[in-house]
């Protein structure tokens, strides 16, 4: 099988038409029937161990844990609520709780078991291990099924574009500071602070930091809104997209791996 890889903004263009309709001149109008944003949903891998009280496989297991040397790892890239099934009277809370699942509900006995492992080229497999630890408990089975089997996505460019986004924010001065910090708290402020003086002024509403343990003070995740339309130019600050804020305490514990 090969690798579907062209490039971010050939896959990007690839994920926007099939998730919108075949390009016409009039794109604007079909980007507002299909999806008005994706959320790139990134993990700190250290804190979101550390607030597990039954921590999984690739919380226990050092040789899994790799990827969190370069940042943050993937968990999902969650296109917002379909134009079609807004139509179908689907509100955006819904989309966000049950996705895909909608359509077809979600399979009993965990996607381990219900949902046989993907048939990926040995160089996207190794880095989809690499960016993504919560593969050992079948999260990118998961994601596709819930963000995007029943948006007709090709799991390859799915994933593909996903890593490609990934690495673009590991590889940006935002990712420098948390790494620096890491061991440490920071104030919520300078994290925003941090994220904008990578990707622009104003972009920190791009930003949504997730936090969890006692008083929502340890990172656990950080997502970015990206414009549908403007996948391709990310990390370009015209293809950042508001989100909701998220839920960290004024000050922040950037925990670090302790293997």
């Amino acid at each position: 099988m090969m690798r579907w890889k062209c490039g971010l903004g050939g896959v990007g263009l690839v994920l926007w038409s099939l998730l919108s309709g075949p390009v016409t001149a009039d794109e604007t109008t079909l980007a507002a029937e299909g999806v008005a944003h994706y959320t790139l949903a990134l993990t700190w891998h250290p804190g979101f161990c550390q607030t597990q009280g039954n921590p999984p496989r690739e919380c226990r297991e050092p040789s899994l844990q790799a990827g969190a040397d370069d940042g943050f790892v993937l968990h999902g890239l969650w296109p917002s609520l379909p134009e079609r099934f807004a139509d179908d009277g689907v509100t955006r809370q819904r989309w966000w709780e049950k996705g895909c699942f909608l359509k077809r509900p979600r399979a009993d006995g965990g996607f381990c078991r219900a949902h046989a492992p993907f048939d990926f080229e040995e160089s996207l497999d190794d880095e989809l291990d690499r960016a993504m630890p919560g593969r050992a408990s079948c999260l990118d089975r998961y994601e596709y099924a819930k963000h995007a089997a029943c948006l007709s996505l090709p799991a390859e460019a799915y994933f593909d574009t996903a890593i490609d986004l990934l690495e673009l924010v590991n590889a940006s001065a935002f990712v420098d500071y948390v790494m620096i910090h890491r061991g440490s708290e920071v104030p919520r402020n300078a994290l925003i602070q941090a994220f904008e003086a990578a990707f622009g002024e104003g972009t920190g509403r791009a930003l949504s930091l997730q936090c969890n343990g006692r008083g929502n003070r340890v990172l656990t995740e950080v997502r970015i809104g990206i414009d549908a339309e403007r996948l391709d130019d990310f990390p370009q600050s015209s293809s950042l997209v508001p989100l909701r804020r998220g839920r960290c305490a004024p000050r922040v514990s950037i925990s670090a791996l302790s293997h």
